[in-house]
């Protein structure tokens, strides 16, 4: 394969001007380190190199400005505007940014397309003013200021242009601009003769420089254009370049003889839809692994998405031993950006307290941790502990030693919105992690070290020139700016191996084996974007480019791609679950319709290979270890929740209570459902415990409705936070907490009013007992802690608590041999016989008694009683007798007998989502 600008020199080679001799201009600086690679093998002897430029080092050259990026030019436009504009209209620096931008975008485009700015103004303030309708005949003062913005453009703009003028810098439009105004000055100051080669889509300033130079015949174009689209008038590779061969005085009386004829050689060209970005990234690892490394050589990736470049050099097979990356890896993507993002959240509140999980992701943070160690780990189990939403700043610092607190005052230290204070933190932060680095001979963290080093740097620098930068805010946006822009250049050769690229990097340059991504629509091609102040109908009456002339310059890439190709693979995303996803390139619609018969069109569908995972229930078997764990847990008693975690699930059971495996304890940040649960017991804990033994009457229970609400405070403080709970969810289960406890007061007053006779036995006991099992070589105990132990009209009765929904149903057992089986339907009544049982076994119960659960979602309901009734028929018996706990505790007894033998594993159950009460 002869690529173009091979061709272009060996053309060049028959002239009888030398090669070294000649100002090349090409679009790109890569396309100029290609020219002086292919000049370097067709020579057949030492030449000096020749000049070449990018058309912006041209452009720069020619007009004597210095081009300054987006940043400097919005803080240069600020101080413009700040000198035109009224005191008491001047806007802060953060609201200006966000229109700022787009203006200078379109300054630019202004500039670029040599439009005559006052016409242009006037005809763009006109459209404002016709288009916004408004019903009062006299204007309000929102809309005299909205009408007085657009007059103000050419204002802004003039001065914008004189004052970077003055400095001798421009933004690229302006410099365009600039250009084509010296040309004729630079024409006759330069007799060499200048080489235009691979351009498509020239703006108004190029054709203008272009035109001026073919007219003095100190230049040539060479047009990188294959004659089967030339001659198509309606394809969009060709849209640019028919027009200027048509409209160009310089072709008016000859013709361009250099199309070339590639495009209808044969090619091999796949379509391949794959699920996915990373989908994408893996496919193409395949494709490279299955060819020849010889021919890696003259193979490109472009990638049409630059977030791809990560995942497809994870993919690249191990064989590939050189390769070349043209796009840079973006800074923004290290993992210290992550660290600086945080830090900039912390302090963009200017608030006294930090929140926890700021606090936890910076300590936990991977480049910050292993310098904090221990220290760290501590403050994190403090705030898990002490449940610490918010944390001041002392209380943070307090933790660690001195070697430390230097790191912790650059992270935390309380800035007040000093963006100065800020940035020296920043540094000073940066110091201690290239400390760090160093040690640990980290090349590549020094290297992004590095970048942010330079990126503060420059924050810095502008701050101090342009005192705009006002808040931790602003500074924030210009981070993220200045971040975008940033890139990790890779070393390598850069004509050597796999060439990976974006698409605008292949400008010029052609391959024999194309692999491009993302082929879907939105991406390739962009589509619209609406980024201007300028209206669509404003930007074709002065012919300045819109999205349609944007598609057009990325189908000249594409097909430009495609021409000397030979075998291309394109690569789209099938998914169509995101935005730009699922619907492929209108690009591959438009190759299927004009298939040209040489090419040999595959259409591949690929999916990723998932294997069938069958889902196998866990089993355990019990270890000598296990048994004597089990031994222990006899000895110290079963709980009532320790053992309806064996019926719900066996593996639960092993591990939270054989391997003592517990869920880590984390911040509770809006009061969890245990939570209310342990407050509302706590607090009629301390109402009733000092009546134990007393008969309960209406002034008790009154004098208990007056301390509800401080008891449920304190609880709260001591069980939550001792912060106050004054808004958001918090506020509302607080409230809810009240009401429970109001309610079942009021339950128990409507209850005494009803002449119910109450005595208080005992409250919230603590209970351990043994349970005899002549099977087992060892003693078995039952312990718990029973809520409420009374008698009701002198009929004992055992009573637990529950914050959650419950209802009769939950306690009616038909089926004794289901009550240590069936966790859903039974797992009430397993808990409050449990609870019974423990009384009886003391000896503290007489029969018949009742046993049940106060429901305070259900209390409508009062109190409901477990009960007993015969399968088939609907009469229930909800009086409990020594045969109703012997028919349960045979079944308890069958039940810890199977969590002891030696024989039985733990074996998961497959298990129902199941919601329980606390």
């Amino acid at each position: 394969m002869k690529s173009f600008i091979r061709e272009v020199l060996l053309k060049l080679q028959q002239s009888t001007t030398p090669l070294s001799e000649i100002v090349f201009i090409l679009p790109s600086k890569r396309a100029g380190s290609y020219l002086i690679k292919e000049l370097a093998e067709i020579s057949e002897k030492n030449i000096f190199a020749p000049t070449i430029y990018s058309v912006e080092e041209f452009t720069e050259k020619i007009s004597g400005l210095q081009t300054i990026d987006n940043t400097i030019s919005l803080f240069e436009f600020y101080e413009v505007y700040k000198r035109l504009t009224p005191q008491d209209d001047i806007e802060d620096f953060e609201t200006f940014v966000t229109w700022a931008q787009s203006l200078i975008q379109d300054f630019n485009e202004i500039d670029r397309y040599l439009i005559d700015h006052k016409p242009f103004f006037d005809y763009l303030s006109g459209i404002q003013d016709l288009t916004h309708w408004y019903v009062q005949e006299e204007k309000t003062e929102l809309i005299k200021r909205y009408l007085k913005f657009w007059k103000n453009l050419p204002a802004y703009y003039e001065e914008l242009s004189q004052s970077l003028t003055r400095k001798e810098q421009g933004y690229q439009g302006l410099i365009y601009r600039r250009a084509a105004q010296n040309i004729p000055q630079y024409i006759s100051e330069n007799s060499r003769k200048h080489l235009f080669i691979g351009f498509n889509a020239l703006n108004a300033a190029e054709q203008h420089i272009i035109q001026a130079m073919l007219a003095k015949k100190c230049a040539e174009v060479y047009w990188d254009m294959d004659k089967i689209f030339y001659e198509d008038a309606d394809h969009a590779a060709s849209i640019f370049i028919r027009e200027y061969l048509k409209d160009w005085e310089f072709y008016q009386n000859r013709s361009y003889e250099y199309f070339t004829e590639n495009y209808s050689t044969k090619k091999n060209i796949q379509f391949i839809g794959v699920p996915k970005n990373i989908g994408q990234a893996k496919y193409i690892g395949e494709i490279l692994t299955s060819l020849p490394q010889e021919k890696l050589e003259n193979t490109a990736v472009v990638l049409g998405e630059e977030e791809l470049l990560l995942p497809v050099l994870n993919s690249l097979p191990s064989e590939i031993n050189e390769l070349n990356i043209t796009m840079g890896f973006p800074v923004k993507n290290a993992p210290l950006n992550s660290l600086f993002e945080n830090l900039f959240q912390v302090h963009l509140n200017d608030n006294k307290e930090y929140y926890y999980k700021d606090v936890i992701s910076i300590l936990n943070h991977p480049s910050l941790h292993p310098l904090l160690n221990r220290e760290a780990e501590d403050l994190l189990a403090k705030i898990n502990t002490e449940n610490l939403v918010y944390l001041k700043y002392e209380s943070i610092i307090s933790g660690f030693s001195e070697n430390q607190k230097a790191i912790i005052k650059a992270c935390f230290d309380p800035k007040n919105d000093s963006v100065s204070r800020l940035i020296s933190d920043f540094h000073e932060l940066i110091q201690i992690l290239k400390k760090y680095l160093k040690q640990e001979e980290d090349k590549i963290g020094l290297e992004f070290l590095y970048h942010f080093h330079v990126l503060f740097n420059k924050l810095e620098n502008l701050n101090d020139l342009y005192p705009h930068l006002k808040s931790i805010k602003s500074l924030y946006n210009f981070y993220k700016e200045l971040l975008s822009t940033e890139t990790l250049d890779f070393q390598g050769k850069p004509f050597k191996g796999l060439q990976l690229m974006g698409m605008l990097e292949s400008r010029a340059l052609d391959f024999e084996t194309v692999i491009i991504t993302s082929l879907n629509e939105g991406v390739l091609p962009a589509g619209k974007s609406d980024n201007s102040f300028i209206p669509y109908d404003l930007k074709q009456e002065y012919k300045l480019p819109t999205y349609r002339e944007k598609d057009a310059v990325y189908t000249y890439h594409f097909y430009r791609l495609l021409q000397r190709a030979k075998n291309v693979y394109l690569l789209y995303n099938t998914e169509a679950d995101g935005l730009n996803s699922g619907e492929k390139s209108r690009f591959l619609t438009q190759l299927e319709i004009e298939k040209q018969p040489q090419h040999e069109l595959k259409k591949i569908l690929v999916g990723p290979k998932v294997p069938q995972v069958k889902n196998k229930l866990r089993e355990i078997k019990k270890t000598p270890a296990m048994l004597d764990r089990l031994k222990a847990l006899a000895g110290s008693g079963f709980s009532p929740s320790a053992l309806t975690t064996y019926v719900r699930n066996p593996l639960d059971f092993y591990h939270q209570y054989v391997l003592g495996v517990r869920d880590q304890e984390e911040v509770e940040e809006t009061v969890a459902f245990n939570t209310l649960g342990t407050v509302v017991h706590n607090a009629l804990e301390n109402l009733y415990k000092g009546f134990e033994g007393q008969l309960i009457n209406e002034e008790i229970i009154k004098s208990f409705i007056k301390q509800a609400d401080a008891q449920i405070s304190r609880e709260f403080s001591e069980t939550y936070s001792k912060l106050p709970l004054e808004k958001g969810k918090n506020l509302l289960i607080f409230e809810v907490a009240k009401r429970y406890l109001h309610n079942f007061l009021r339950f128990e007053l409507k209850r005494l009013k009803a002449g119910e006779e109450i005595q208080i036995i005992q409250i919230e006991q603590d209970l351990k007992v043994a349970l005899p099992i002549k099977e087992l070589p060892f003693s078995v105990y039952l312990r718990g802690k029973v809520d409420r132990f009374e008698r009701s009209n002198g009929i004992p009765r055992i009573i637990d608590y529950k914050t959650g929904k419950v209802e009769s149903r939950h306690l009616t057992v038909s089926d004794w041999s289901e009550i240590t089986k069936d966790y859903d339907n039974y797992s009430k009544s397993f808990q409050v016989l449990t609870y019974t049982s423990l009384i009886a076994l003391q000896k503290d119960l007489k029969f018949p008694a009742e046993a049940g659960i106060v429901s305070f979602k259900n209390l409508k309901s009062g109190f409901l009683k477990f009960a007993k009734k015969e399968e088939g028929s609907r009469n229930k018996d909800s009086m409990i007798t020594e045969e109703t706990l012997d028919l349960f505790q045979a079944e308890l007894k069958k039940l810890i007998m199977e969590i002891c033998d030696p024989d039985i594993p733990f074996v998961e159950k497959e298990i129902k989502k199941s919601y329980g009460s606390f």
